[in-house]
């Protein structure tokens, strides 16, 4: 459509344009009609009262003959009233008197307006008298007029688009201004923001989510940036242990039982570096969400006391507690839950002294994992779910095979399931609480 292709500020300057015209136009046709109401009640007024003037002249005239001696006084009544004609009739019809009226316009077209009634008021029938009213320059007042009315809504319209496209154009001036910061913004300066201040009421709103998107803009931006040095040193590191480790290898001849050595560390680094790839893909799997569980009802107990039963040789070694209380029934995909679980234990036996204790806490619509520890800063508790996140000195890995990415997936599953899961560290505990939506 053309009205979609014009600028709003054009839109904006002929929508108060035809406004503007149309109250004109209506109010112009509404005070034509008056004044032309007003023309036709002074005309009767004007007729009525010579109406009476010539009854009193004519009231004993009852033939052509009688009206001769009247004859006279009707012609100067009529040269008083130049815009004034009179016509009498009998009561059959025969004109007895008829004299039109005398001003009129030279090459115009006359107009008139006329009032009958009969010379005797109660002979309804009989002696008719017609009195002609010239209204020519009534009727070139209303064409004046209309012609007034016309110009007038023409400039009005005109004035008011000129006003209206100013008007819309320092309206519509935050508007460019916050068109021209989007224009500046790339991933060199996602800092930028909109001063909502100085937005009008109506576009704060728009300017704080603006400036909301391009805080989460430049919080994803950084993250990713951030990923993206994470992986290049996870990977660098098994990649370079593996070159080092072959180059050294082929360096000089060696025995069969050394470059089996060597193959079977290798294989270690490579089956580490599948494992990481393996849950890259799987989180990118999940945040396009892609990753569908198969729901099925879980008794969550008993998935947990298989879980504590693999851990409990382990557990046993360090002399580590391993405790479930409470029921939990959930919907879910039972190996994606207990992958969940699993990463959850793993964290927890690795982060746990030797002699104490890891619990496995279930309640109605929540499953708790809790175990003694030093404790995180709150302000790195909500990142302990990003992607390689390891900032946190009381809960840094040192061992190779861990690239931190199990929280991160623990979350995508959760979230997956409708649920979320969250840490509070506080009390020497810490505490993965994972909340399940009904």
């Amino acid at each position: 459509m053309l009205s979609a292709r014009l600028p709003l500020g054009v839109r904006l300057s002929l929508l108060f344009a035809a406004c503007t015209a149309a109250v004109s136009l209506l109010a112009g046709i509404v005070f034509s009609r008056a004044s032309e109401a007003h023309f036709v009640e002074l005309d009767l007024q004007v007729m009525d009262g010579k109406l009476a003037i010539f009854r009193d002249i004519l009231a004993g005239v009852a033939n052509p003959v009688q009206l001769q001696p009247h004859a006279a006084e009707l012609g100067r009544e009529l040269e008083r009233h130049p815009d004034l004609g009179l016509k009498l009739q009998g009561a059959d019809g025969q004109v007895w008197f008829e004299q039109r009226p005398a001003m009129i316009m030279p090459g115009e077209e006359p107009a008139f307006r006329e009032l009958r009634a009969p010379l005797d008021p109660a002979a309804p029938n009989g002696r008719q008298l017609t009195l002609v009213l010239d209204i020519t320059h009534h009727q070139h007042f209303l064409q004046r007029m209309q012609r007034l009315i016309w110009l007038t809504m023409s400039l009005s319209a005109l004035a008011t688009a000129l006003l209206g496209a100013w008007a819309a154009r320092s309206s519509l001036a935050p508007l460019r201004r916050m068109s021209e910061v989007a224009a500046r913004v790339s991933a060199h300066s996602l800092t930028t923001r909109l001063d909502a201040s100085q937005m009008p009421q109506e576009l704060r709103g728009l300017a704080g989510e603006l400036n909301a998107m391009l805080a989460r803009l430049e919080e994803a931006f950084q993250r990713l940036s951030a990923f993206s040095a994470d992986i290049a040193h996870e990977l660098r590191t098994p990649l370079t242990g593996l070159l080092t480790q072959t180059q050294v290898v082929l360096s000089r001849s060696r025995t069969l039982e050394d470059y089996r050595e060597a193959l079977h560390g290798n294989l270690e680094e490579l089956e580490r570096l599948t494992a990481m790839v393996n849950d890259m893909l799987f989180l990118a799997k999940a945040d396009h969400g892609l990753l569908a569980p198969n729901r099925q009802p879980l008794a969550m107990a008993e998935e947990v006391d298989e879980l504590l039963e693999f851990y409990a040789p382990l557990a046993e070694e360090r002399d580590i507690r391993l405790e479930r209380l409470g029921n939990l029934q959930v919907r879910g995909d039972r190996p994606l839950l207990r992958r969940v679980l699993a990463n959850l234990l793993d964290n927890a036996l690795r982060f746990t002294a030797e002699g104490g204790a890891i619990r496995v806490l279930l309640e109605p619509g929540r499953l708790t994992v809790e175990n003694p520890g030093h404790e995180i800063p709150a302000e790195r508790l909500s990142r302990l779910f990003d992607r390689f996140y390891r900032a946190d000195p009381a809960r840094r890995e040192g061992q190779g095979e861990h690239a931190g990415l199990g929280l991160a997936i623990c979350r995508s599953i959760v979230r997956a399931h409708g649920g979320e899961i969250r840490c509070e560290s506080a009390d020497g505990w810490t505490r993965f609480i994972i909340e399940f939506r009904a």
